[in-house]
């Protein structure tokens, strides 16, 4: 199932502290992948879906199935971050996200990507259900930002 295309996408904002950064100044490349990663875990809070309480309550985890990057321009020391996080498909037990990472200051797409999340058993990791609530809130519009 396609995410529907009216649905603004969630942005989460960040700054680049010096740990996030190389010997050369500029945000080392993986750590795109964290930000990104806090980008998705924010919408599902801001959706009323705090990761901690699924696995306890539920018995659920989302989990990297896959990931691909394409970078563009570099970040820097302080510079402040935009990163969004739109569900683009949705199946039965995964979902796929399209992010994006900006620079705030001059709207500057610095590195885009696709990441696959699948739904798993907490206690066996193993494949499960995406929970109909869940579902339901990601199919439909939701707030659209969310501070660092």
């Amino acid at each position: 199932m396609r995410a529907q295309s009216g649905i603004p996408s969630f942005i989460h904002r960040c700054r680049v502290y010096y740990e996030d950064t190389d010997a050369g100044g500029i945000v080392y490349y993986v750590n795109y992948l964290k930000f990104m990663e806090r980008a998705r875990t924010e919408r599902l809070r801001e959706l009323g879906f705090v990761q901690s309480r699924l696995a306890g309550e539920e018995g659920l985890l989302f989990v990297v199935h896959s990931s691909e990057a394409r970078y563009f321009a570099p970040a820097r020391l302080d510079d402040e971050l935009l990163v969004s996080a739109q569900v683009c498909e949705s199946n039965r037990a995964s979902l796929r996200f399209h992010q994006q990472v900006r620079r705030a200051a001059d709207d500057a797409l610095l590195c885009e990507g696709r990441v696959l999340v699948a739904c798993v058993r907490a206690d066996s990791l193993k494949p499960r259900a995406i929970p109909e609530a869940l579902r339901a809130v990601l199919a439909g519009p939701g707030p659209s930002s969310a501070g660092e």
